[in-house]
């Protein structure tokens, strides 16, 4: 009887331990998902640099310059840009969704069917820039700016489905 209690318990305890070890090697062997690496590039020199078709979400440009550079079909979303200068950028299909842009300098870029969705653009400029298709729902854009963008504003953006002068209230 002492035997079959002893068996019992000692029974229950490696199937609990057994139990125990099966979860660890699941959880050890689980893949996690990968996020995208977070780069900082503070006052970075980066003319002419080609950033296309890459995933940059929550990367830092702070004082950083990108004249020239290419970042088409990049995703920046949630991204940090103050003080860049991006003059003559190709920025087609970017998406800077919740991204801060401030005092970012966008004269003479491509931002054809750019999203800046809910996006923070204080005392940016947009001086010649097509904006064709680019959708800037519920962004953040200073008003003498935004009056010279919906000047010019034309065409839906092919991801959201949104017109450009919609998106900025053009009236």
């Amino acid at each position: 009887m002492i035997n079959s209690t002893l068996s019992t318990i000692f029974g229950r305890i490696f199937y609990g331990f057994l139990l125990l070890f099966l979860a660890f090697l699941l959880i050890l062997l689980t893949p996690q998902p990968v996020n995208a690496e977070i780069l900082n590039f503070t006052h970075a020199e980066l003319e002419g640099e080609d950033f296309s078709n890459r995933d940059l979400t929550g990367s830092v440009f702070a004082a950083t310059n990108l004249r020239n550079a290419s970042f088409e079909n990049s995703n920046l979303t949630n991204a940090i840009m103050t003080e860049g200068i991006l003059l003559n950028a190709n920025l087609r299909g970017v998406n800077f969704t919740g991204a801060l842009i401030d005092r970012v300098t966008f004269d003479l870029s491509d931002l054809r069917n750019a999203i800046f969705v809910e996006a923070i653009a204080t005392r940016t400029r947009f001086y010649d820039t097509n904006i064709e298709g680019a959708d800037f729902s519920d962004a953040v854009i200073d008003r003498y700016q935004l009056n010279l963008m919906c000047e010019k504003a034309k065409g839906v953006n092919p991801v959201t489905g949104i017109a450009t002068r919609d998106s900025l209230g053009c009236e």
